[in-house]
């Protein structure tokens, strides 16, 4: 069984994570897998890409130039949102040449695929949500809006007050690539969203399974809380909060806002410092009330599983969230995830077990959930329930192995 896993890059961001963990659970379990990328930061050679100069330059330009049309709406929102019209990728050309069983695709947007091409893809597809990108006229986070049920147009993330907006446009060359491609199964990656595509007017009448993202627990697993702390250079007598993602203080669906305003509500009790990764210090740098420690970007597995072995607890506020690696790596390496209870959080988050869902987006909630983990009288059951967690239900052997049955199913049927 040979399986193609396509994806715009193969370790930047958490679906190239996602993506690029499944593509090695696979291996680890037998499959011939492969990963064709658009861009390649990792030295696998199992990870395809072009190796040419001017195209390697040209895959970078591609997200910008994929941007163009969305400039002409002046009260477009800040939030990511994809036309996929670009030509000329030579992808699917590529996906047909190496002639898979599987064509498992994740996240392809960025310029990567055209709509259109979509369909010229011969082998069967499964397709994976990250965001509601697939299912959508273009935007990737939908926040309150439930157009998607219907057909778009007067798009709130463009700001546009047009029923025959972008958002219409892409709906609609969607609808008519979609319709072309027989062989489709739908994988939502938590609850929340494989709720949200069987609602969607473009996904509904296609099949859906519920399968998470895998985790290496052999790799994400309990570092000697010491050690990590004196790794860090973090004071051993303190609870220490957590808070990271890409962009960490500056993308709005982060909720660092929201984090803010939760840590301004805890007691200032001295011994707790707050830790921050995914962004420096800014020069505006909000105070807490007590000592906020910035350590900028990270970029391997190693500096992830130290650091939430050194903490205490981990926030995840973000305002919305599919199937979070955050909370997974932390929960893996036994320490214990706050987060409001939306997305898909409560598939990995078990209320006052492994962690603490607050209200959605009340922060008054988050801020006594943060208290509540820091000082339970049985800490250390809630960090070995969070371990056990992910062991049982996200382990790449576990999950590989649903995939694996899954892929079988799909070529048995033809």
């Amino acid at each position: 069984m040979k399986i193609l896993i396509i994806n715009t890059s193969d370790i930047y961001g958490g679906a190239a994570r996602a993506a690029y963990r499944l593509h090695r659970g696979l291996l680890q379990a037998g499959v011939d897998s492969q990963m064709l990328v658009q861009q390649k930061r990792s030295d696998d050679f199992t990870v395809l890409a072009d190796s040419g100069k001017v195209k390697r330059v040209l895959n970078l330009l591609r997200p910008t130039l994929d941007s163009l049309p969305i400039k002409f709406y002046k009260n477009r929102t800040k939030t990511l949102f994809s036309p996929a019209w670009i030509p000329f990728s030579n992808i699917v050309n590529k996906i047909n040449e190496i002639n898979p069983d599987i064509v498992h695709l994740h996240w392809i947007c960025g310029g990567m695929i055209k709509i259109e091409e979509l369909s010229k893809i011969k082998a069967p597809i499964v397709w994976s949500l990250h965001d509601n990108w697939v299912f959508t006229g273009g935007c990737h986070i939908k926040w309150e809006c439930e157009k998607y049920k219907s057909h778009c147009g007067e798009c709130p993330r463009l700001g546009s007050t047009k029923e025959a907006d972008l958002s219409r446009k892409i709906w609609q060359r969607k609808e008519k690539s979609y319709q072309k491609i027989n062989n489709l199964t739908i994988i939502g990656l938590s609850r929340w969203i494989l709720k949200a595509s069987q609602e969607s007017s473009l996904l509904k009448d296609r099949r859906h399974i519920q399968l998470p993202n895998p985790i290496d627990t052999e790799i994400f697993k309990p570092f000697d809380k010491k050690s990590a702390r004196e790794l860090w250079n973090l004071p051993y007598d303190k609870k220490l909060v957590l808070f990271g993602a890409m962009s960490a203080t500056t993308d709005i669906n982060k909720g660092f806002k929201e984090l803010s305003q939760a840590l301004q509500k805890l007691e200032k009790n001295s011994d707790i410092e707050f830790v921050v990764f995914g962004s420096s210090r800014s020069k505006n740098a909000p105070d807490f009330g007590f000592k906020t420690h910035y350590l900028g970007a990270l970029h391997d597995d190693v500096s992830l599983v130290t650091l939430y072995s050194a903490v205490d607890v981990m926030v995840v506020p973000s305002l919305q969230e599919n199937l979070s690696n955050a909370i997974m790596e932390s929960l893996s390496c036994a320490t214990p995830v706050v987060a409001f209870d939306i997305g898909g959080n409560s598939d990995m988050i078990e209320h006052k077990q492994n962690g603490y869902l607050a209200l959605a987006f009340d922060t008054g909630d988050l801020a006594d959930g943060i208290e509540w983990i820091l000082y339970h009288d049985s800490y250390e059951t809630v960090c070995q329930n969070a371990r056990e967690k992910v062991v049982n239900e996200f382990d790449s052997s576990v999950v590989a192995k649903k995939y694996i049955e899954l892929y079988e199913e799909i070529l048995k049927k033809g």
